[in-house]
């Protein structure tokens, strides 16, 4: 009975078994009701913050899962758009005209600000992607440490390494979120739904298939006719314009941005959230990227603390004195390394990452 109401769900859910959606409905239910239930506003911020993350996944995992693609200076988009955003929404670009800057709305600012950051997707991609491997990934890791530096160097428009102040936050129907977490936490949420149900259906459209020939080999899917070119200066575009939408949240939730939360440390955590979770699957990548984010912003942060109190039980001086918060990139790089010795395909991996894996370890031809 369930399986037959689920034929009739729009936005392409139909491909989903009942259970898959019922258990679907109740994650989403149950995060809906997770700011009434924890009215800790410091924990619903932390979730919210997650948000960012993994709309950042998604467009990572555009380039790097679906298209094979590696990129290691994704946080680049991430931060253009969030100044795109910032310099018409704060006093930054003040003038004689304009004394108190501009003021532009910030739901129209989600798509100009994912235009741009698309934009520059092309820009980089147009002469990068004739490259393969590991040079396109250096051109990428360059692209990544330039837009930081560009930004900081920038002081007259960008503010240099203090950034730019006093960002607008968003107005729904004259209610101004200000700093209260709870409504960004909404708004992520409905953003991540909308990009999830965009991204299953790109992923089984012609364009998707198209990446996932190019991901599997690039020669043979060119002399089948693909212009891989063009898909692959799609899948960076796509990709960036994801980033897009994950800066004008951001800086709208701060109302404060800086060089400094953009740099390659960034680009890292975004990278390990999708290997974590399994690469070219949603599903993958939404796990990977909530235990990576949950990790950053809600467990490390406290387990300091939690080891303090265990250091003054035991009497443990180095328990006591221990800052945990200093080694999260060690215990990024601790996950990736035991993902790849023991589950390289990932926690959700899609089924044909898994396939090219297990063959690929039975058989030392294909290795």
């Amino acid at each position: 009975m369930l399986n037959s109401l689920v034929t009739w769900l729009p936005f392409g859910l139909s491909r989903y078994t009942g259970r898959q959606v019922l258990f679907g409905g109740f994650i989403v239910l149950a995060l809906l009701l997770l700011p009434i239930v924890d009215s800790n506003s410091s924990h619903v911020s932390a979730v919210a913050d997650a948000g960012y993350i993994l709309l950042l996944a998604f467009g990572l995992n555009i380039i790097v899962g679906y298209t094979g693609l590696l990129a290691l200076g994704f946080a680049a988009f991430f931060a253009i758009g969030a100044y795109t955003y910032a310099f018409v929404a704060s006093p930054q670009l003040a003038s004689p005209a304009h004394p108190d800057g501009y003021h532009v709305s910030f739901w129209l600012m989600l798509l100009v600000s994912a235009a741009v950051a698309a934009a520059f997707g092309v820009i980089l991609g147009a002469p990068t992607l004739r490259l393969r491997g590991d040079y396109l990934a250096i051109v990428t890791l360059g692209f990544g440490e330039i837009v930081p530096q560009l930004f900081q160097n920038l002081d007259k428009w960008t503010g240099g390494p203090d950034g730019i102040a006093a960002v607008d936050q968003p107005v729904l129907f004259n209610y101004h979120f200000g700093f209260n977490p709870t409504p960004y936490y909404y708004l992520y949420m409905a953003v991540i739904c909308i990009c999830l149900v965009l991204l299953a259906n790109l992923r089984n459209s012609r364009l998707g298939r198209a990446w996932m020939a190019i991901r599997e080999d690039e020669l043979a899917a060119e002399h089948m006719g693909i212009n891989t070119m063009t898909a692959k200066l799609l899948a960076f575009s796509m990709g960036a314009a994801f980033a897009g939408v994950a800066g004008v949240i951001y800086a709208a939730k701060l109302s404060t941005i800086s060089p400094s939360g953009f740099d390659f440390n960034m680009s890292i955590m975004i990278l390990a959230a999708i290997v974590l979770g399994g690469m070219g699957n949603l599903s993958g990548v939404l796990l990977g990227g909530s235990i990576v984010a949950m990790l950053n912003f809600l467990i490390l942060p406290q387990a300091s603390n939690w080891a303090h109190a265990i250091g003054a039980s035991v009497h443990s001086t180095f328990l006591m004195n221990v800052d945990l918060t200093q080694y999260r990139f060690m215990l990024y790089g601790i996950i990736l390394v035991l993902v790849m010795l023991f589950r390289p395909e990932g926690l959700i991996p899609s089924a044909t990452v898994r396939a090219e894996l297990r063959e690929s370890m039975k058989s030392p031809e294909v290795a």
